[in-house]
C-alpha cells in the first residue's frame, strides 16, 4: 500500500482506543455541529422572516424525506460496513466491486424515489393531516428537495465511503462547504427575494449538489488511494456483493423507515391540534439535535472502528470503543437535559419570537428530557450492532420501536390516559427505552461473540 493511501486509510484496528476513538470522533462531531448550525439556522431564518406557517411547513416535509433518506442511509450504511471489514481484514482488493455496486444501487434508489416523491407528495400531506395555512409551502417544499434527491443521496454516499475507510476529516471540509453555500443562499433566498420555505428549499439543494461535487472530485483525483477507478465498467452491479449489500441495506433502510414512519404518525395527530402545535414540535425536534452533535459524532466513529475490528477479530478493541463511546454520550445527555431543563423558553426564542409557540414549548422540552438519557444511550449501543453487522437484529429492533412501542405508547398516554397533546409528546421520545434496553441486553449476554466477519 502506497504512502498516500496509509494516509487516507485509517486502520483503527491498532493503537490506542480511546486516542484514536476520539480523533476519528472529533472530525465527525465538527461536522454535525455544521449540520446542526445550519439546519438551526435554517429554521431561524424561516421562522423570523415566514412565521410559525413556515417552521409547521418544513417540520413537516423534514419528516416525509427523512423516510425517503432512510432508503439511502440503509444501503450506504450496509455498504460503510462491509468496506470497514474488508479493510480490517485487509482485502483492499474487493473494495473496487464493493464500491461500485453501493454507487450503482444508491443511483438507482434516487431515480425511483425521486419519481414516486414528485407523485405522492400531495397525498402524503394530506395523510399527515397538514394544517391548512402550512400546506401549500409544505408541497412546495417536499417537491423542490424530491427534485434534488440525487444529490442528498450521493452525498450521503461518498460521506459513508470516507467513514468506512477510516477517514473523517474530508467530510469535514465538505460538510463545511455545504454549510456555507447553504447558509449564505438561505439568507439570499428567504430574507432577501423572500422566496419564503421555497427559498429554504433551493438553498439546502444547492449546498448539498456543492458538496457532492467536491467530494467526488476528491475520491477521483484520489482514486489509486480509494481503490476505485471510476470507469464507467466499474459501476456494476456485482451479485455476491450486491448479495450482502441488500440482506444488509434492506434492514438497516427498514430500521430507519420503520421509525421514521412512527415519527409521522406521530406527528400527523399532532398537527391535528394545529399550527401551533406542529410549529412547537417542529422547532422542538431542531432542538434536539443539539446533544447529537456529541453523541452522533461519537457513534459515527465507533461504528466504523467496531465494523474494522470485526473484521480484524479484535473483540476487545470493540468493547473498549462501545464503553468510552457510552461514558460520552451519558455525559453530554446530562448536560443538555440540565439546559433544557432550566432555559427551555430562552432556547424556543433562538427560532422564534412567537408567543403562542413559547407559550407552549416547555411541554415539549419536558417530555425531550424524559426521553434523552434512552435516545443518547441507544447510540452506543446500536452503532456496536450496525458494526458486526447484524442486519437481522437491527430489524427486530427497528419493527420494535418503530411500529409497536413508539404508536402504542403513544396511543396509551395520549387516548386512554388522557394527556392529549403532552402524550403525544411523550410518546415520540419515550419509545426509545424500548430500542436502547434490547441493545444493551444484546451487548451484554456476549452473544454477538460467535458471529463471523461478513468479509471472512
Amino acid at each position: 500500500m502506497s504512502k498516500a493511501s496509509k494516509e487516507i486509510i485509517n486502520d483503527l484496528t491498532t493503537g490506542s482506543v480511546s486516542k484514536k476513538l476520539f480523533r476519528f470522533a472529533l472530525p465527525f462531531i465538527l461536522s454535525t455541529l455544521l449540520q446542526t448550525a445550519y439546519g438551526i439556522i435554517d429554521m431561524m431564518i424561516v421562522g423570523q422572516f415566514v412565521g410559525k406557517t413556515g417552521l409547521s411547513a418544513v417540520s413537516i416535509a423534514s419528516q416525509l424525506t427523512w423516510v425517503t433518506t432512510a432508503l439511502c442511509m440503509g444501503f450506504t450504511n450496509g455498504g460503510q460496513i462491509i468496506i470497514s471489514q474488508l479493510i480490517g481484514s485487509g482485502r483492499r482488493g474487493d473494495l473496487q466491486k464493493t464500491i461500485g455496486t453501493v454507487a450503482s444501487s444508491v443511483f438507482i434508489i434516487a431515480v425511483l424515489v425521486t419519481a414516486a416523491g414528485l407523485s405522492l407528495l400531495r397525498p402524503m400531506l394530506t395523510l399527515l393531516s397538514t394544517p391548512a395555512e402550512a400546506y401549500d409551502d409544505a408541497a412546495g417544499y417536499l417537491g423542490i428537495v424530491f427534485l434534488g434527491t440525487l444529490f442528498t443521496f450521493g452525498y450521503n454516499l461518498t460521506s459513508s465511503v470516507f467513514r468506512a475507510m477510516g477517514d473523517s476529516r474530508h467530510p469535514l471540509v465538505f460538510v463545511a462547504i455545504a454549510a456555507g453555500v447553504n447558509l449564505t443562499l438561505d439568507y439570499l433566498f428567504v430574507a432577501v427575494f423572500q422566496w419564503g420555505v421555497r427559498g429554504a428549499a433551493i438553498a439546502t439543494i444547492i449546498g448539498q449538489a456543492v458538496a457532492f461535487a467536491f467530494s467526488v472530485r476528491f475520491l477521483y483525483r484520489h482514486r489509486e488511494e480509494f481503490c476505485f477507478d471510476f470507469r464507467l465498467a466499474s459501476f456494476r452491479l456485482d451479485k455476491p456483493t450486491l448479495s450482502k449489500l441488500v440482506r444488509l441495506g434492506i434492514p438497516f433502510a427498514f430500521q430507519n423507515g420503520a421509525i421514521s414512519i412512527s415519527f409521522l404518525f406521530v406527528n400527523k395527530y399532532i398537527n391535528t391540534y394545529g399550527v401551533v402545535a406542529s410549529a412547537t414540535f417542529g422547532t422542538g425536534t431542531r432542538i434536539e439535535q443539539f446533544p447529537w452533535v456529541i453523541i452522533s459524532g461519537v457513534m459515527m466513529a465507533t461504528a466504523t472502528m467496531v465494523g474494522q475490528n470485526m473484521g480484524a477479530g479484535k473483540h476487545d478493541r470493540m468493547k473498549k470503543a462501545v464503553n468510552i463511546s457510552a461514558a460520552v454520550c451519558a455525559v453530554s445527555a446530562a448536560v443538555f437535559m440540565l439546559l433544557f431543563y432550566l432555559f427551555p423558553r430562552e432556547i424556543y426564542s433562538i427560532f422564534t419570537t412567537d408567543p403562542d409557540v413559547l407559550e407552549m414549548c416547555p411541554m415539549f422540552m419536558t417530555a425531550l428530557i424524559a426521553s434523552l438519557p434512552a435516545t443518547s444511550m441507544m447510540c452506543p449501543y446500536q452503532a456496536f450492532i450496525e458494526g458486526i453487522g447484524n442486519a437481522a437484529l437491527v430489524m427486530v429492533i427497528a419493527l420494535l420501536d418503530g411500529f409497536v412501542s413508539r404508536i402504542v405508547i403513544s396511543l396509551l398516554l395520549a387516548r386512554v390516559f388522557g394527556l392529549g397533546l403532552m402524550g403525544w409528546f411523550l410518546g415520540y421520545g419515550l419509545a426509545a427505552y424500548v430500542n436502547t434496553i434490547l441493545s444493551v441486553i444484546y451487548y451484554y449476554s456476549g452473544i454477538w461473540k460467535k458471529r463471523k466477519s461478513l468479509v471472512g
